[in-house]
Protein backbone atom coordinates (compact mmCIF):
# COMPACT_ATOMS: atom_id res chain seq x y z
CA UNK A 1 0.00 0.00 0.00
CA UNK A 2 2.24 3.12 -1.20
CA UNK A 3 0.47 6.20 -0.41
CA UNK A 4 0.19 9.09 -2.81
CA UNK A 5 1.99 11.83 -0.89
CA UNK A 6 -0.29 15.13 -2.48
CA UNK A 7 1.81 18.51 -1.65
CA UNK A 8 0.03 21.20 -2.10
CA UNK A 9 -0.34 23.21 0.88
CA UNK A 10 2.32 25.52 3.43
CA UNK A 11 0.56 25.39 6.27
CA UNK A 12 -0.66 22.46 8.42
CA UNK A 13 -3.98 20.52 7.18
CA UNK A 14 -7.09 21.42 9.01
CA UNK A 15 -9.61 18.77 7.61
CA UNK A 16 -10.80 16.02 4.43
CA UNK A 17 -13.93 15.51 2.87
CA UNK A 18 -14.51 13.13 0.04
CA UNK A 19 -17.04 14.03 -2.42
CA UNK A 20 -20.53 11.51 -1.98
CA UNK A 21 -19.34 9.80 -6.00
CA UNK A 22 -15.52 9.41 -4.53
CA UNK A 23 -13.42 10.80 -6.87
CA UNK A 24 -12.88 14.22 -5.24
CA UNK A 25 -10.91 15.02 -2.36
CA UNK A 26 -11.08 18.29 -0.72
CA UNK A 27 -8.49 19.73 1.69
CA UNK A 28 -8.40 22.92 4.43
CA UNK A 29 -5.07 23.86 5.73
CA UNK A 30 -4.24 26.82 7.98
CA UNK A 31 -2.87 28.53 4.58
CA UNK A 32 -5.87 29.92 3.35
CA UNK A 33 -6.76 27.91 0.12
CA UNK A 34 -9.02 25.23 0.27
CA UNK A 35 -7.82 22.66 -2.41
CA UNK A 36 -9.75 19.93 -4.44
CA UNK A 37 -7.73 16.67 -6.15
CA UNK A 38 -8.53 13.69 -8.05
CA UNK A 39 -9.53 11.09 -5.34
CA UNK A 40 -7.34 8.22 -7.29
CA UNK A 41 -4.22 9.36 -8.60
CA UNK A 42 -4.16 12.86 -6.09
CA UNK A 43 -3.51 14.74 -8.95
CA UNK A 44 -4.21 18.86 -8.26
CA UNK A 45 -7.11 19.78 -9.85
CA UNK A 46 -7.65 23.32 -8.40
CA UNK A 47 -7.50 25.70 -5.52
CA UNK A 48 -10.53 28.13 -4.14
CA UNK A 49 -9.22 31.57 -3.44
CA UNK A 50 -10.83 34.06 -1.58
CA UNK A 51 -10.27 33.38 2.02
CA UNK A 52 -7.82 35.71 3.94
CA UNK A 53 -7.23 33.09 7.23
CA UNK A 54 -7.34 29.66 8.37
CA UNK A 55 -9.73 27.19 6.59
CA UNK A 56 -10.97 25.13 9.16
CA UNK A 57 -13.94 23.18 7.66
CA UNK A 58 -15.45 22.40 4.36
CA UNK A 59 -18.10 20.58 2.80
CA UNK A 60 -19.61 19.52 -0.57
CA UNK A 61 -23.32 19.10 -2.26
CA UNK A 62 -25.01 15.40 -2.87
CA UNK A 63 -24.50 16.84 -6.58
CA UNK A 64 -20.57 17.98 -6.31
CA UNK A 65 -21.39 21.55 -7.45
CA UNK A 66 -21.33 23.41 -4.45
CA UNK A 67 -18.69 23.82 -1.92
CA UNK A 68 -19.04 25.69 1.49
CA UNK A 69 -15.74 26.38 3.88
CA UNK A 70 -15.63 27.81 6.92
CA UNK A 71 -12.34 30.28 7.88
CA UNK A 72 -10.95 32.25 10.66
CA UNK A 73 -11.18 34.91 8.68
CA UNK A 74 -14.96 35.11 9.80
CA UNK A 75 -16.87 34.24 7.43
CA UNK A 76 -18.17 31.04 5.49
CA UNK A 77 -18.12 31.32 1.87
CA UNK A 78 -20.00 29.10 -1.11
CA UNK A 79 -18.19 28.26 -4.15
CA UNK A 80 -18.29 26.78 -7.63
CA UNK A 81 -16.54 23.61 -7.52
CA UNK A 82 -15.77 23.72 -11.02
CA UNK A 83 -14.95 26.81 -11.69
CA UNK A 84 -13.78 27.81 -8.46
CA UNK A 85 -15.65 31.24 -8.12
CA UNK A 86 -16.95 32.40 -5.26
CA UNK A 87 -20.81 32.43 -5.09
CA UNK A 88 -21.38 33.92 -1.50
CA UNK A 89 -19.99 34.79 1.53
CA UNK A 90 -21.61 34.62 4.98
CA UNK A 91 -20.18 37.26 7.73
CA UNK A 92 -19.78 36.87 11.60
CA UNK A 93 -18.24 38.53 13.89
CA UNK A 94 -15.99 35.90 15.09
CA UNK A 95 -14.03 32.88 13.40
CA UNK A 96 -16.44 30.56 11.58
CA UNK A 97 -15.15 26.54 12.87
CA UNK A 98 -17.49 23.93 11.34
CA UNK A 99 -19.40 23.74 8.40
CA UNK A 100 -22.15 20.92 7.52
CA UNK A 101 -24.58 20.56 4.50
CA UNK A 102 -28.17 19.38 5.54
CA UNK A 103 -29.60 16.50 3.75
CA UNK A 104 -31.06 18.20 0.25
CA UNK A 105 -28.30 20.81 0.81
CA UNK A 106 -31.03 23.23 1.34
CA UNK A 107 -29.68 24.07 5.06
CA UNK A 108 -26.35 24.70 6.00
CA UNK A 109 -25.28 24.38 9.77
CA UNK A 110 -22.29 26.84 10.73
CA UNK A 111 -20.66 27.29 14.36
CA UNK A 112 -18.67 30.31 15.23
CA UNK A 113 -15.52 30.63 18.26
CA UNK A 114 -15.56 32.25 21.01
CA UNK A 115 -14.23 35.93 20.77
CA UNK A 116 -13.97 39.10 22.64
CA UNK A 117 -17.55 38.41 24.90
CA UNK A 118 -19.15 36.58 22.25
CA UNK A 119 -20.07 33.15 23.07
CA UNK A 120 -19.62 30.20 20.44
CA UNK A 121 -22.29 30.08 18.54
CA UNK A 122 -24.19 27.40 16.09
CA UNK A 123 -26.21 29.29 12.94
CA UNK A 124 -28.34 27.35 10.88
CA UNK A 125 -28.37 29.32 7.07
CA UNK A 126 -30.80 28.27 3.96
CA UNK A 127 -28.58 27.64 0.78
CA UNK A 128 -29.86 28.63 -2.14
CA UNK A 129 -29.57 27.07 -5.78
CA UNK A 130 -29.66 29.95 -7.58
CA UNK A 131 -26.88 32.45 -6.20
CA UNK A 132 -28.60 35.60 -6.54
CA UNK A 133 -31.48 34.43 -4.40
CA UNK A 134 -29.02 33.66 -1.59
CA UNK A 135 -29.15 35.45 1.14
CA UNK A 136 -27.23 35.80 4.99
CA UNK A 137 -29.62 35.78 7.33
CA UNK A 138 -29.69 32.90 9.90
CA UNK A 139 -33.10 30.53 9.94
CA UNK A 140 -32.09 29.81 13.98
CA UNK A 141 -29.34 30.59 16.23
CA UNK A 142 -27.75 29.20 19.17
CA UNK A 143 -25.98 30.11 21.59
CA UNK A 144 -23.46 27.66 22.33
CA UNK A 145 -21.88 26.64 25.82
CA UNK A 146 -18.79 27.59 26.90
CA UNK A 147 -15.34 27.06 25.10
CA UNK A 148 -15.62 26.36 21.67
CA UNK A 149 -17.52 23.98 19.70
CA UNK A 150 -15.43 21.54 17.05
CA UNK A 151 -17.90 20.05 15.33
CA UNK A 152 -21.75 20.53 14.41
CA UNK A 153 -23.31 17.82 11.86
CA UNK A 154 -27.00 17.27 11.05
CA UNK A 155 -28.77 14.48 12.74
CA UNK A 156 -31.22 12.40 10.99
CA UNK A 157 -33.51 14.32 8.66
CA UNK A 158 -32.36 17.70 9.51
CA UNK A 159 -34.45 17.29 12.81
CA UNK A 160 -31.75 17.69 14.89
CA UNK A 161 -27.93 19.17 15.24
CA UNK A 162 -25.43 16.96 17.57
CA UNK A 163 -22.77 19.60 18.56
CA UNK A 164 -19.47 18.94 20.17
CA UNK A 165 -16.54 20.89 21.68
CA UNK A 166 -13.92 22.53 24.28
CA UNK A 167 -16.14 21.18 27.40
CA UNK A 168 -16.25 17.30 26.42
CA UNK A 169 -19.87 17.40 26.26
CA UNK A 170 -21.52 16.78 23.29
CA UNK A 171 -25.23 18.16 22.89
CA UNK A 172 -28.77 17.70 20.55
CA UNK A 173 -30.78 20.35 19.65
CA UNK A 174 -33.71 20.26 18.20
CA UNK A 175 -32.79 22.12 14.43
CA UNK A 176 -36.81 23.64 14.23
CA UNK A 177 -37.04 25.17 18.03
CA UNK A 178 -33.47 25.46 19.26
CA UNK A 179 -34.23 23.27 22.34
CA UNK A 180 -31.30 21.26 23.87
CA UNK A 181 -32.69 17.97 23.87
CA UNK A 182 -29.94 15.46 24.86
CA UNK A 183 -26.27 15.92 26.33
CA UNK A 184 -23.59 13.24 27.07
CA UNK A 185 -23.28 11.25 29.69
CA UNK A 186 -20.52 13.00 32.46
CA UNK A 187 -19.83 9.68 33.71
CA UNK A 188 -19.55 8.02 29.55
CA UNK A 189 -18.46 10.74 28.51
CA UNK A 190 -15.00 12.31 27.41
CA UNK A 191 -13.04 13.86 30.01
CA UNK A 192 -11.16 16.29 27.87
CA UNK A 193 -12.14 18.24 24.65
CA UNK A 194 -13.62 16.83 21.47
CA UNK A 195 -11.70 17.58 18.42
CA UNK A 196 -13.37 15.68 15.73
CA UNK A 197 -17.21 14.14 15.31
CA UNK A 198 -17.99 12.01 11.98
CA UNK A 199 -21.78 10.55 10.92
CA UNK A 200 -21.41 6.57 10.50
CA UNK A 201 -22.87 6.43 6.31
CA UNK A 202 -26.10 5.77 7.16
CA UNK A 203 -26.48 8.53 10.02
CA UNK A 204 -27.92 5.65 12.54
CA UNK A 205 -24.32 6.43 14.79
CA UNK A 206 -21.69 8.76 15.11
CA UNK A 207 -17.76 8.34 15.98
CA UNK A 208 -15.89 11.26 18.45
CA UNK A 209 -12.01 11.54 18.67
CA UNK A 210 -10.90 13.49 21.95
CA UNK A 211 -7.63 14.97 23.81
CA UNK A 212 -8.32 12.00 26.39
CA UNK A 213 -7.12 9.95 24.13
CA UNK A 214 -10.10 8.19 23.09
CA UNK A 215 -12.61 7.86 20.44
CA UNK A 216 -16.10 7.06 20.95
CA UNK A 217 -19.03 5.19 19.17
CA UNK A 218 -22.78 6.69 20.34
CA UNK A 219 -26.34 6.31 18.85
CA UNK A 220 -27.46 8.94 17.48
CA UNK A 221 -30.88 8.96 18.41
CA UNK A 222 -30.55 7.95 22.38
CA UNK A 223 -26.72 9.27 22.51
CA UNK A 224 -26.11 5.98 24.62
CA UNK A 225 -22.37 5.15 24.71
CA UNK A 226 -21.49 1.71 22.29
CA UNK A 227 -18.17 1.33 21.80
CA UNK A 228 -14.91 3.04 23.67
CA UNK A 229 -11.78 3.07 21.74
CA UNK A 230 -8.63 4.14 23.39
CA UNK A 231 -4.71 4.87 22.56
CA UNK A 232 -2.16 6.55 23.68
CA UNK A 233 -1.96 9.91 22.18
CA UNK A 234 -4.42 12.77 22.03
CA UNK A 235 -7.31 11.54 18.50
CA UNK A 236 -7.11 14.70 16.64
CA UNK A 237 -9.26 12.84 13.86
CA UNK A 238 -11.18 10.31 13.50
CA UNK A 239 -13.52 8.58 10.46
CA UNK A 240 -14.90 5.08 10.01
CA UNK A 241 -15.25 3.03 6.79
CA UNK A 242 -18.51 2.13 4.91
CA UNK A 243 -17.39 -0.67 3.83
CA UNK A 244 -16.02 -2.96 6.99
CA UNK A 245 -16.17 -2.74 10.26
CA UNK A 246 -13.26 -0.44 10.66
CA UNK A 247 -12.45 3.03 12.81
CA UNK A 248 -9.86 5.10 11.94
CA UNK A 249 -8.01 7.44 14.89
CA UNK A 250 -5.08 9.89 13.88
CA UNK A 251 -3.14 12.08 16.36
CA UNK A 252 0.18 13.28 18.03
CA UNK A 253 1.96 13.45 20.55
CA UNK A 254 1.64 16.17 23.61
CA UNK A 255 3.23 18.84 22.53
CA UNK A 256 5.69 18.39 24.79
CA UNK A 257 6.97 15.31 23.26
CA UNK A 258 6.75 15.93 19.86
CA UNK A 259 10.77 17.15 20.10
CA UNK A 260 11.89 13.69 21.67
CA UNK A 261 11.23 11.66 18.93
CA UNK A 262 13.17 10.56 15.72
CA UNK A 263 11.95 13.20 13.40
CA UNK A 264 12.97 11.39 10.54
CA UNK A 265 10.94 8.66 11.03
CA UNK A 266 7.66 9.80 10.34
CA UNK A 267 6.07 7.86 12.82
CA UNK A 268 2.61 9.48 13.07
CA UNK A 269 0.53 7.38 12.40
CA UNK A 270 -3.21 6.20 11.84
CA UNK A 271 -4.39 3.66 13.79
CA UNK A 272 -7.24 1.56 12.85
CA UNK A 273 -9.45 -0.62 15.35
CA UNK A 274 -12.33 -3.11 14.90
CA UNK A 275 -15.16 -1.28 15.33
CA UNK A 276 -16.93 -4.52 17.36
CA UNK A 277 -14.08 -5.72 19.30
CA UNK A 278 -12.21 -2.57 19.96
CA UNK A 279 -9.08 -4.14 19.68
CA UNK A 280 -6.58 -2.19 17.59
CA UNK A 281 -5.90 -4.14 14.17
CA UNK A 282 -2.56 -1.89 12.57
CA UNK A 283 -1.58 1.21 11.93
CA UNK A 284 -0.53 3.49 8.56
CA UNK A 285 2.49 5.85 9.57
CA UNK A 286 4.10 8.16 7.62
CA UNK A 287 3.34 11.60 8.57
CA UNK A 288 6.26 13.79 10.42
CA UNK A 289 3.76 15.68 12.48
CA UNK A 290 0.12 15.10 14.24
CA UNK A 291 -2.96 13.89 12.10
CA UNK A 292 -5.14 16.43 12.27
CA UNK A 293 -7.57 15.06 9.75
CA UNK A 294 -8.70 11.82 8.34
CA UNK A 295 -11.23 10.46 5.90
CA UNK A 296 -12.86 7.64 4.26
CA UNK A 297 -13.57 7.64 0.17
CA UNK A 298 -16.96 6.28 0.14
CA UNK A 299 -16.33 3.30 -1.62
CA UNK A 300 -14.37 2.19 1.51
CA UNK A 301 -11.28 1.10 -0.72
CA UNK A 302 -8.91 3.92 -0.25
CA UNK A 303 -8.30 7.03 2.74
CA UNK A 304 -6.31 9.87 3.55
CA UNK A 305 -5.09 11.64 6.29
CA UNK A 306 -3.88 15.15 6.34
CA UNK A 307 -1.16 16.30 8.80
CA UNK A 308 0.96 19.24 10.71
CA UNK A 309 3.53 18.94 8.23
CA UNK A 310 1.12 20.04 5.41
CA UNK A 311 0.90 16.75 3.66
CA UNK A 312 -2.30 14.85 2.37
CA UNK A 313 -1.39 10.73 1.89
CA UNK A 314 -3.80 8.89 0.07
CA UNK A 315 -4.16 5.24 0.77
CA UNK A 316 -5.76 2.33 -1.89
CA UNK A 317 -5.77 -0.60 0.02
CA UNK A 318 -3.64 -3.57 -1.02
CA UNK A 319 -6.49 -6.73 -1.57
CA UNK A 320 -5.46 -8.45 2.05
CA UNK A 321 -6.96 -5.45 3.62
CA UNK A 322 -10.17 -6.74 2.77
CA UNK A 323 -9.73 -10.35 4.02
CA UNK A 324 -7.85 -9.16 7.84
CA UNK A 325 -9.52 -11.71 10.64
CA UNK A 326 -8.79 -10.73 13.90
Amino acid sequence: MRPILMKGHERPLTFLKYNRDGDLLFSCAKDHTPTVWFADNGERLGTYRGHNGAVWSCDVSRDSTLLITGSADQTAKLWNVQTGTQLYTFNFDSPARSVDLGVGDKLAVITTDPFMELTSAIHVKRISHDPSNQTGESVLILKGPQGRINRAVWGPLNRTIISAGEDAVIRIWDSETGKLLKESDKETGHKKAITSLVKSPDGSHFLTGSLDKSAKLWDTRTLTLIKTYVTERPVNAVTMSPLLDHVVLGGGQDASAVTTTDHRAGKFEAKFFDRILQEEIGGVKGHFGPINALAFNPDGKSFSSGGEDGYVRLHHFDPDYFNIKI
